[in-house]
């Protein structure tokens, strides 16, 4: 038997190859499928099964291509309402592959439809359960996603997965591995640990919300400080239930160069949001007016679900060359589908051409430490946790993710403004949105509250909520 975690850092997502004898199965796969392939041919092995835990809103998965690829049928837990054809799995159903057993265990409270796979090995015994997002490591699945479509308060939902751990999961033995479909940096979750495997034990002992004494503490534990969900899981849990175009056809229609001279007119005929995905260092320096830069290298995918929200938004590409198929992997990864094309040569053959260009005024902490003043307007754009543990005194706080609320304030006031958040990749995104939106008067400074605190400007872990743009 082999069991392999298949781990995408940029989504914080575990897909799971199981292999036994000549069969395998694979659990929550991604959207690309051509890496599973692979290894199904190098091992020699026939794709019996692909199981989902549960439809999933913070990425498209790959169930529906892998299918068609292989012939292998798709199965998710006891709820589901699939708009294809599926193996609707029962509570405690058993699944053979080659020498071992997958048993369903049906774990509502994430989902409905929620579903955890327990391994029995080759001797019969209770070797590992995949989780999906009924546990992570060091927390649970938030029990909010699924509100509407359960007509279900939050609460009734997070007593149900209280039910769930403690039916089906608890009662398994202290050794057990756990395999959870995220890890640290998920939406899905607000206080995962930064392992991606650990036994059931150990979980136990650490893991904030098994500890709570009580079902009323549990769902008062879990939901306390839950943030607003990312507005395009919705999105993507329809396209998981009701089908996608495949990820050829994705990258095929991307895959297309649009020459300097037709990249503005091609994204006025369409529409297309111009989507750099640079660094912020080369970013700022000069780009094609009105693009928004979401770096190719951090947390891309979340990013961009988080800003652009629409998946049905068509998007012209900028890319350092040679990157374009990547950046398309990426958006497919969380239902971004619509991409028309990449600018030919980038933005180098852009400038060289003698198109338009912008740029964004940015600073190092030291040069801003020298143009500190008591007086001094700082927006910073971290998350309310990251500004309220340190902060620039006086310092106004305002979550990336919240811009389309707070950038209009901006742009009813006058006078000059300074932009940061933890390292500059999240500053420059807000100020590539900002500018786009004719908000120029403010300076963006490289490497964030990492380097300002190394300076000499007065921080504190005081919050005034009159200090807060909404």
């Amino acid at each position: 038997m082999k069991i392999e975690q298949i781990y995408t850092g940029c989504l914080a997502q575990g897909a799971y190859y199981i292999v036994s004898g000549k069969e395998a199965a694979i659990i929550d796969p991604l959207r690309e499928v051509q890496p599973y392939l692979d290894r199904l041919e190098k091992d020699g092995v026939t794709l019996k099964y692909i199981f989902e835990t549960h439809f999933h809103a913070d990425f498209v998965s790959g169930h529906l291509d892998l299918s068609r690829k292989t012939g292998a049928p798709i199965i998710f837990g006891p709820n589901a309402e699939a708009e294809f054809e599926t193996i609707i799995a029962e509570d405690g159903e058993i699944f053979n592959i080659g020498d071992i057993l997958i048993k369903a265990l049906h774990t509502p409270g994430h989902t409905l439809e929620s579903t955890t796979y327990l391994l029995l090995d080759e001797k019969g015994s209770e070797h590992a359960i995949f989780s999906g997002d009924t546990l992570f490591l060091g927390d649970v699945g938030r029990p909010d996603l699924a509100q509407k479509s359960a007509n279900m308060t939050q609460e009734e939902l997070a007593g149900m997965l209280y039910d769930s751990l403690q039916s089906k999961i608890l009662p398994l033995p202290d050794e057990i591995t756990v395999y959870p479909a995220h890890g640290a940096g998920s939406a899905c979750g607000k206080n995962m640990q930064k392992e991606t495997v650990d036994t059931l034990g150990n979980q136990r002992r650490t893991n904030y919300a098994l500890l709570q004494p009580d079902r009323e503490s549990f769902i008062e534990a879990v939901l306390d400080g839950l943030p607003a969900p990312p507005k395009y899981f919705g999105m993507n849990v329809a396209m998981n239930k009701g089908g996608y175009e495949s990820f050829e056809e994705v990258m095929n229609n991307g895959m297309k160069p649009i020459a300097p001279q037709d990249f503005e007119s091609v994204v006025e005929q369409t529409g297309a949001l111009i989507l750099d995905t640079r660094s912020a260092a080369d970013f700022h320096q000069g780009f094609v007016p009105n693009s928004v830069n979401i770096g190719l290298k951090g947390d891309f995918a979340p990013w961009v679900g988080a800003m652009i929200v629409d998946v049905k938004q068509a998007i012209a590409l900028v890319c350092e060359p040679g990157t374009e198929e990547e950046a398309i992997t990426r958006l497919s990864r969380v239902g971004f589908d619509k991409v028309i094309g990449y600018l030919e040569g980038g933005f180098e053959k852009w400038k060289a051409e003698g198109l338009e260009t912008d740029s964004v005024n940015r600073i190092t902490p030291e040069e801003f430490a020298g143009r500190f003043s008591k007086d001094a307007k700082v927006i910073d754009v971290r998350k309310e946790a990251e500004f309220a543990a340190e902060h620039i005194e006086d310092a106004y706080n305002a979550p990336l993710d919240g811009i389309a609320g707070w950038a209009g304030s901006l742009a009813e006031e006058e006078g000059h403004f300074f932009l940061h958040c933890a390292g500059g990749y999240r500053s420059m995104i807000a100020a590539s949105i900002l500018n786009s939106r004719g908000i120029r008067n403010f300076t963006e400074i490289a490497g964030g509250f990492n380097g300002i605190k190394k300076t000499s400007i007065p921080t504190s872990n005081y919050i005034c909520q009159s200090k807060t743009l909404k």
